[in-house]
């Protein structure tokens, strides 16, 4: 097992790529304040999967492959940006009332599985993802970690740190909620996280591969 600092590094490393403002956790942000913590839990799974998914298909190699593919790179990129301003549209148009009586009791009816779906695909379909881990992982792996133990450590403990980071947007926005129901700002999130998703798609469609 490798010294404590080895670890501490690649946990402080992992955690501030995955806290740092994103289309993931802007949608954790949404969801919290939409739903709650408890409920947004579906989307900080989604989130994590797709995400261990990226990070296991990196650390076996395959992601030199898929981020040297041109054509695969750009369709994944462009269907990630699509999805994100189909968001941001949606977003945009729907009211956000979240002291609404009504919208409260919806909350049980929410399904999970559409806010797991959401958030999977957000994640997924963002390339630059695949292109960090893949650029990552290998400052962690020399020669005498080339076993399974350690990719699968590598890959695990970045699932869990995916995870806290959704949950610690998620929790943030379930603790300013009294800040938006005592003002007029929860009439204008929509618009505002809508315009910020469809920006984000637009920046992700001309971004150039790096």
């Amino acid at each position: 097992m490798e010294n404590l600092d080895f670890w501490l590094l690649y946990i402080l490393t992992v955690f501030i790529a995955s806290i740092i403002p994103g289309p993931s956790m802007l949608l954790a942000l949404t969801h919290g304040l939409k739903y709650g913590t408890k409920i947004s839990i579906a989307t900080a799974i989604g989130n994590t999967t797709a995400s261990m998914i990226q990070a296991s298909i990196a650390v076996t190699g395959l992601g030199i492959v898929l981020t040297t593919s041109t054509t695969l790179f750009m369709i994944i990129k462009y269907a990630g940006a699509i999805y994100l301003i189909y968001l941001g549209i949606k977003l945009f148009k729907t009211p956000f009332n979240i002291d609404n009586e009504k919208e409260k009791l919806k909350k049980e009816d929410v399904k999970l599985r559409k806010l797991f779906t959401e958030a999977f695909i957000v994640a997924a379909s963002n390339p630059k993802a695949l292109v960090f881990f893949t650029a990552l992982f290998p400052q962690f792996i020399s020669e005498g970690q080339n076993n399974i133990l350690h990719y699968s450590l590598l890959v695990i403990i970045l699932g869990v740190i995916a995870f806290v980071c959704m949950m610690i947007y998620t929790i943030s926005a379930n603790l300013i909620k009294e800040l938006f129901n005592k003002s007029s700002l929860s009439k204008y999130f929509g618009k505002v996280v809508g315009s910020l998703f469809i920006s984000l798609g637009a920046g992700l469609a001309f971004a150039k591969k790096s």
